[in-house]
């Protein structure tokens, strides 16, 4: 199993300008924290939706650490999104992201974000990933 301070690391040094905080992973599962600022936010004073698709991808890739440990050649290969309900403005968006299909070659991961301390989904995607072939893991 990978630990969250192992997974962070790798992350923070592979995206130096991510805000995300592993917060769990393991059981095929991740949930990962966006904290939300000025910088993230759309005219009308909403969280824009590159914020929640990265945070999508970011945590599907995450998810799949789970399964593989840090993978750092594992790619995205396609990313549907669907935004639900409006995510509150200057309150950190949470993903869950869990594997729901794991072959030799692609990983499909659902991943559902809620603005924190909300139930209500405010954005769901479907994301696939390529796995490299272990000789480039």
């Amino acid at each position: 199993m990978v630990a969250i301070a192992d997974v962070q690391a790798f992350l923070d040094e592979t995206f130096p300008l991510s805000p995300n905080i592993v917060e769990a992973v393991g059981d095929r599962q991740a949930r990962i924290r966006h904290p939300v600022d000025h910088t993230h936010l759309r005219p009308g004073g909403t969280v824009s939706g590159p914020t929640m698709m990265a945070l999508a991808d970011s945590s599907a890739y995450v998810a799949i650490f789970s399964e593989f440990g840090i993978l750092p050649m594992a790619v995205t290969t396609s990313l549907n999104i669907n935004f639900l309900n409006r995510p509150a403005a200057g309150v950190d968006l949470i993903a869950a992201a869990e594997l729901l299909k794991v072959g030799r070659r692609l990983v499909v991961v659902d991943v559902r974000i809620y603005s924190d301390g909300n139930a209500a989904v405010v954005a769901q995607a479907s994301v696939t990933y390529s796995i490299p072939p272990r000789s480039q893991a």
